[in-house]
């Protein structure tokens, strides 16, 4: 299984990183020898808008194959949205991948002419710009239309993290990846004998 998060300059930090370490784990833990999570991107390296640069793996054209495609958000958008020769280098078909983003994110969507006519969802002041590429702008948190999917808000990205392991390994797994992050009382930490008798580093190190 393939999947790929899609960077760019100026991205939003959380929005890339909350994904990429939770889906990550889904390795880590054994479930699925195949698993593989790479960044994607139109340079070796892009630069969030914190100031932080982080390299890529490949170009944006594997996400065209990929199992799962996830976009991040970020003051970058706005630029990518005007960039046609970009927005042309993907092919994505969610009839045969799932595809989600974020926040801003969720406009490259509307500009892919992939939620058209659908219902979506979005950070608040981007609402207006979704609404013009003929999408259904709902209040929501996390808003899922078959094969695509969109959430509004950083913390939203748990509910698309969430959604890509269901769907691609299943709801165990997902459940599993989400409660080594899940806050919880110290006291369970030590007394709880099922966390305690755990051997797997990630309950350790989270």
């Amino acid at each position: 299984m393939k999947i790929a998060l899609i960077a760019f300059d100026q991205f939003t930090d959380l929005d890339l990183f909350l994904p990429w370490d939770l889906l990550n784990r889904v390795r880590l833990l054994g479930r699925k020898a195949d698993w593989e999570v790479k960044i994607l991107g139109t340079q070796i390296y892009h630069t969030s808008v914190s100031g932080l640069s982080i390299p890529t793996t490949a170009s944006i054209e594997e996400a065209n194959q990929a199992d799962a495609v996830l976009f991040a958000s970020g003051h970058g958008v706005q630029s990518l949205l005007q960039d046609q020769v970009y927005l042309e280098r993907f092919n994505l078909n969610p009839k045969t991948q799932l595809i989600g983003a974020m926040c801003s994110g969720v406009l490259i969507l509307g500009a892919l002419g992939l939620l058209t006519n659908r219902k979506a969802t979005t950070y608040p002041t981007a609402r207006e710009k979704l609404a013009s590429y003929g999408v259904k702008v709902v209040r929501e948190s996390f808003v899922i239309q078959e094969n695509i999917a969109t959430a509004a808000g950083c913390l939203a990205g748990v509910e698309l993290v969430d959604w890509v392991i269901r769907s691609l390994v299943d709801e165990l797994t997902a459940r599993e990846v989400l409660a080594t992050v899940q806050p919880m009382l110290e006291e369970e930490l030590i007394n709880d004998p099922i966390d305690r008798g755990r051997e797997n580093s990630l309950f350790i190190s989270c």
